[in-house]
């Protein structure tokens, strides 16, 4: 916009010039002539006056000093034919002159000025010779002048619109980016109200949207807050059931089941009232190492090989320590759900950081479930949340099949700052 701007006011200032400029040296030109011609006449009636009143030499002197100060060649016509001064052809201007009418003719290469002198013995013609050279004198000086104002004046009015343009660009950039911030999920992001009145309309409407957005926001957080509260009522009471049951391995088998599915309630309340804005780390390397030493000792149980090639850390991502575990909770589960048992599995962290699940079991089905439909009997959200988590840090996740046929997911996170907080 800035440089549409600049091209715009140099257009319109190049127009208003050429429409001034135009006529002014045209001006100029004329002015030169009438200025050339006037003085010709002068010399050519200085001459005049001596012709008729002095004899022919002292004439011819009077011409050839008169043509030496002037620089312009300066020719006498007698009546009887003769000419005094400069050589010169009698032309039919010449002849027209000479029945007592002074005038100004054309001639090759420039002007000539004719004064009629009468006289006893009949009209002689003094004819003075200007070149397009004496008519131009100093034209071209001025047009240079003129083009020289007219480019600094562009110039000018160029640089006074790039400051125009920049007071109205800067407010409109600065709330552009601010609705970057709040489309990368930055809710604290507000523009200052700067600039012409329609750029600070813009920058408080988007403010409005911007606090209105975390108001939303934040209702919805305390219904899955409040939601997720009310699980703890039914726990409570299967927790009650299952201190109840008399076989006492089933009991502690089943209680904690529970206190799992309490950890997985309360995480999904501090998710809900997390502020939006704050940003959390953890280290990828304990989180995942944690969760692999969880899942196997189910592995153990099922007759399940497990290869694991974890980076000793730390790997700081920029993601919450319950959300990278509840990520690696479902890339691991899917393995357990969805491949038989004595199914081989392989986890493995890089730096990068990239976290890759692979199993040797049948392999993803050449048509995936949209979000929500699974073929297993679950509810199809794992993998579609791991793909959440991973693009709310800035990374991905990508499906592929392994060198046996079976499923791998990759999942790639930014790398932070080793200066992390604990999440």
């Amino acid at each position: 916009m800035r440089r549409w701007l600049a091209v715009l006011v140099a257009a319109t200032t190049s127009l208003v010039l050429i429409a001034l400029l135009v006529p002014l040296a045209l001006l100029v030109r004329t002015a030169a002539e009438n200025r050339a011609v006037g003085q010709a006449t002068g010399e050519a009636e200085s001459v005049a006056v001596a012709v008729g009143s002095v004899d022919p030499g002292t004439l011819a002197i009077t011409v050839e000093r008169a043509t030496q100060a002037t620089g312009h060649p300066i020719t006498v016509f007698l009546p009887g034919g003769s000419i005094v001064g400069a050589p010169a052809r009698r032309t039919p201007a010449v002849e027209l002159a000479a029945r007592g009418r002074s005038l100004a003719a054309d001639a090759p290469g420039g002007r000539e000025i004719l004064v009629a002198v009468q006289g006893g013995g009949g009209t002689s013609v003094v004819r003075t010779y200007l070149s397009d050279a004496d008519l131009t004198r100093g034209v071209r000086e001025v047009w240079l002048g003129m083009l020289a104002l007219g480019l600094a004046l562009i110039g000018i009015g160029i640089a006074v619109a790039d400051r125009l343009a920049g007071a109205i660009i800067r407010p409109m950039a600065a709330t552009a980016r601010a609705s970057h911030r709040l489309a990368a999920g930055d809710l604290s992001a507000r523009a200052v109200p700067e600039g012409p009145p329609e750029a600070r309309a813009a920058a408080l409407a988007l403010n409005r949207l911007a606090g209105r957005i975390g108001d939303l926001l934040a209702e919805e957080r305390e219904a899955v807050a409040d939601l997720s509260h009310r699980l703890r009522t039914p726990l409570t009471g299967l927790r009650l059931d299952a201190e109840a049951l008399r076989n006492p391995e089933e009991a502690t088998r089943i209680g904690a089941r529970v206190d799992d599915l309490e950890r997985a309630v309360t995480a999904v309340i501090n998710e809900a009232r997390r502020r939006s804005g704050e940003r959390r780390h953890c280290d990828a390397a304990a989180v995942v190492a944690e969760r692999v030493t969880f899942w196997s000792a189910l592995a153990e149980d099922q007759d399940r090989r497990v290869t694991v090639d974890l980076h000793p850390g730390p790997l700081p991502v920029p993601l919450a320590a319950e959300e990278l575990a509840a990520a690696v909770d479902a890339l691991l589960g899917n393995v357990f759900a969805h491949t038989p048992e004595g199914t081989a599995l392989a986890v493995r962290l890089a730096p990068g950081v990239v976290i890759e699940v692979a199993d040797e079991g049948p392999g993803f089905p050449a048509r995936r479930p949209a979000r929500g439909s699974s073929g297993a009997g679950s509810t199809g959200l794992g993998l579609d949340i791991v793909r959440r988590s991973a693009e709310s840090a800035g990374g991905s996740m990508a499906l592929g099949r392994g060198p046996y046929g079976g499923a791998v997911v990759t999942v790639t996170l930014p790398q932070g700052d080793s200066s992390f907080g604990a999440a």
